[in-house]
């Protein structure tokens, strides 16, 4: 009997043992479980934070680069919202309530500045309207922006303003883009400015980068001119003096039997390509030392 009873215990001893080892196991993979899960939320956490920095940070660029130039209306906050976006309209927007932004800057310290517009005045004898024909002072220019009623009329009244500035230098001197028929066109101003007629001008259809400066675009143009020799000579001054950067790459001047001077020549002009501000993407990933 009382081998029984010890054989009895001992089996509820065994079977307690196995209880106690299922619960410790059992345990230790809810452990395991719950280490696992919260290293895996933890890093969840950590890549939500940084994509969310990194968008605040895309938004907050976007919102500055906007503000800065001048394209809209100070925000009301920090950054701007989508309803401001939405209703941003830069044509109508006085320069008066964007003091400090790139295009303020522009246009009151320079495109509105006196000296400036005197200088393309004198020698163009006055400022004239590209639509109408008709001359105006610096003056009735600046009150035709202050009296605009509505954004056409302020869109005109900018452009008039541009046309007259001596800051149409810059484009006039370096186009953004390459067009053939205004180049053409420039040399023929000079050609009559000199007071003759060219014997053969066209563009010889090869262009490309320049080699003096990056971003720089050549366009090569062939002219050929006869004529006697100061009016040859003034020709080239012209050319040399002309607000359109010309490059003369090659030339044969040779004499010709009535005594008038042959100049044939292959010259480039230059233009800027154009600037493009493009978007770029990052890549954010959980993994550390994969972000890019």
């Amino acid at each position: 009997m009382a081998k029984e009873v010890a054989i009895e215990k001992r089996a509820k001893i065994s079977q307690a043992q196995q209880y106690v080892l299922l619960a410790v196991l059992g345990a230790s993979i809810f452990l395991g479980v719950a280490i696992a899960l919260i290293f895996f939320f933890i890093k969840q956490i950590s890549f939500n934070s940084d994509v969310i920095a990194a968008e605040e940070q895309s938004i907050v660029s976007y919102s500055n680069a906007i503000r800065d130039i001048g394209v809209c209306k100070k925000p009301k906050g920090a950054v701007y919202s989508d309803e401001e976006l939405k209703n941003c309209n830069p044509d109508s927007i006085d320069v008066s309530s964007i003091p400090g932004t790139l295009r303020a800057n522009i246009i009151d310290n320079l495109a509105a500045n006196t000296a400036l517009n005197s200088v393309p005045k004198e020698s163009t004898s006055g400022c004239i309207n590209p639509y109408t024909g008709k001359k105006y002072s610096y003056e009735e220019l600046n009150k035709i922006y202050e009296e605009a009623e509505n954004d056409d009329d302020l869109v005109k009244a900018s452009e008039l303003i541009q046309s007259c500035s001596a800051l149409r230098i810059i484009p006039d001197a370096i186009p953004a883009f390459k067009n053939e028929e205004a180049l053409l066109s420039s040399l023929n101003k000079i050609f009559l400015l000199t007071g003759i007629e060219p014997e053969t001008l066209s563009p010889t259809g090869a262009s490309g980068e320049s080699v003096y400066s990056k971003g720089l675009e050549s366009i090569s143009v062939r002219l050929s001119v006869e004529s006697e020799t100061a009016t040859t000579v003034g020709f080239l001054e012209n050319v040399e003096h002309s607000i359109r950067e010309f490059n003369i790459e090659r030339a044969t001047i040779e004499w010709a039997q009535d005594g008038k001077l042959v100049l044939q020549a292959q010259a480039a002009a230059f233009y800027m390509n154009p600037s493009e501000l493009l978007e770029t993407t990052e890549t954010i990933k959980a993994t550390k030392g994969t972000r890019r």
